[in-house]
């Protein structure tokens, strides 16, 4: 059984950062790869970072590239999605998810384990 427990959303204003933590519970946290995805009212979830369990390949969305940064500590279970110079529509619930292969995926629907969400507002 893995548990995913996102934290460290919150409301700033547009240009601000906000650090997004996510503690995973299980075994062999080092085999998954893990990913940000986020969900706002009346869209689809998209996924916003992926990174491999090695750490070494690294997707980032179009998006957000350039202003946030994903990486993982294996020895603490944890996966960190640092977001600088938010945007009023990078405001979404994001949630933390998890899957057991070697290349991550992009598709929300091949990973196998979520985190509850944590919600991010960003005002203008």
């Amino acid at each position: 059984q893995v548990q995913l427990v996102e934290s460290g959303g919150g409301l700033v204003q547009a240009g601000d950062s906000l650090r997004l933590s996510c503690a995973v519970s299980g075994r062999s946290f080092s085999s998954y790869a893990m990913a940000w995805f986020r969900q706002a009212p009346g869209k689809e979830r998209d996924i916003v970072a992926h990174i491999s369990w090695s750490g070494v390949r690294i997707y980032y969305a179009d998006s957000v590239k350039g202003r946030f940064t994903i990486h993982r500590d294996n020895a603490k279970n944890t996966v960190v999605l640092q977001m600088n110079s938010l945007k009023s529509e990078d405001s979404a619930v994001y949630y933390c998810a998890a899957v057991a292969r070697q290349i991550p995926p992009r598709g929300s629907h091949e990973y196998d384990y979520w985190g509850q969400g944590t919600q991010v507002t960003v005002s203008s």
